[in-house]
């Protein structure tokens, strides 16, 4: 499936690192479809910070605003791009920790299959197991969707 993304991108150089993690979760909130940062070189040879914000032409003012709220840039860039993306759809699996949920996704000849960390996770810890051993668990019994 194509559809049409919007990038929004400012240089930041004077925010500290639970500051910018601060604002990536409300750009989240604000319906980003993802936002994530890295370290950059600014000008005069300062060490900065690129924060880069996905989101759907929809929800553009949402996003400047926010990031504009939660952020200390004067200026933002945006760029639009296409984006490809698999059909997606999630389905239940009944396993032997009980119903556990499995995102599949398919489309130009590919088909993945994930299951939902936050199930897996919590898996883990109620039963004292890491997340790998869950996951293999898993699959051993949860194969065949």
């Amino acid at each position: 499936m194509e559809e049409q993304i919007i990038e929004l991108q400012c240089n930041l150089d004077d925010m500290t690192g639970e500051e910018v993690g601060f604002a990536i979760d409300r750009l989240l909130e604000a319906g980003a479809k993802d936002a994530f940062s890295y370290g950059i070189q600014m000008k005069k040879k300062r060490p900065g910070v690129l924060l880069c914000v996905l989101c759907e032409k929809k929800d553009r003012v949402k996003i400047l605003e926010t990031i504009f709220a939660h952020t200390s840039t004067i200026g933002i860039r945006e760029l639009v791009a296409e984006r490809y993306v698999l059909e997606r759809e999630t389905v239940a699996k009944e396993t032997p920790f009980g119903l556990v949920h499995k995102k599949l996704s398919k489309g130009y000849g590919s088909t993945k299959e994930k299951w939902e960390y936050e199930e897996v996770a919590k898996i883990a810890k109620a039963h004292n197991m890491t997340f790998r051993e869950v996951k293999s668990a898993l699959n051993e019994d949860g194969r065949g969707i």
